[in-house]
């Protein structure tokens, strides 16, 4: 019988290969957008959830692999997340790609519109709405970004907090053994 926390990693790695999919279906979505601009917002928003909880579960399955007794079981788990984290970073750039094509796609459609006539007043209303429009998004945008940015930057710390944290015991076990020895 699987111990159980076996089955948690087994059901923490469906997870993140869940949301993974997920996440690829929205980007492709993204890529299939036409406008309007409330359309692409929307996707994003379940994008940004759905890397939240893809982000979670990498930092849950870290953790499972950081409890793991065998040190085999560990790297090899630990190795999983760092796979999962670097897929997690390629989605992230085609996610901010797809929506770079997509915010262009619409900006050509409303100028086509612009220039095919009508009112010039309401013309200039619309363009101004949309430029709000586009100026919030892509404010909201990079925040989100930046959000990601510092996330990652984190993580990495703490990465590296433990690496030391690793080599130091490494280090002091090695010299009470060498010491040990010196002293028979």
């Amino acid at each position: 019988m699987a111990a159980p926390q076996d089955v948690h990693v087994r059901i923490c790695n469906q997870e993140i290969i869940k949301f993974d999919l997920e996440v690829k279906a929205l980007i492709q979505d993204i890529r299939d957008c036409s406008g309007p601009l409330s359309a692409l917002t929307e996707l994003n928003t379940k994008v940004k959830e759905k890397f939240q909880q893809l982000r979670h579960r990498i930092q849950e399955l870290e953790q499972l692999a950081k409890e793991q007794d065998k040190e085999s079981e560990k790297q090899l788990l630990l190795q999983e997340v760092e796979n999962h984290k670097r897929q997690m970073l390629s989605n992230q750039t085609s996610w901010r790609k797809a929506n770079l094509t997509c915010k262009i796609a619409i900006d050509n459609l409303e100028k086509a519109e612009l220039l095919q006539g009508g009112d010039p007043l309401r013309q200039r209303k619309t363009t101004k709405e949309s430029l709000a429009q586009t100026s919030s998004t892509i404010t909201e945008s990079l925040m989100g970004i930046s959000r990601m940015m510092s996330q990652q930057v984190q993580q990495s710390e703490e990465a590296m907090q433990t690496l030391v944290s690793y080599m130091i015991d490494f280090w002091n076990l090695l010299r009470q053994a060498r010491w040990k020895m010196g002293n028979q």
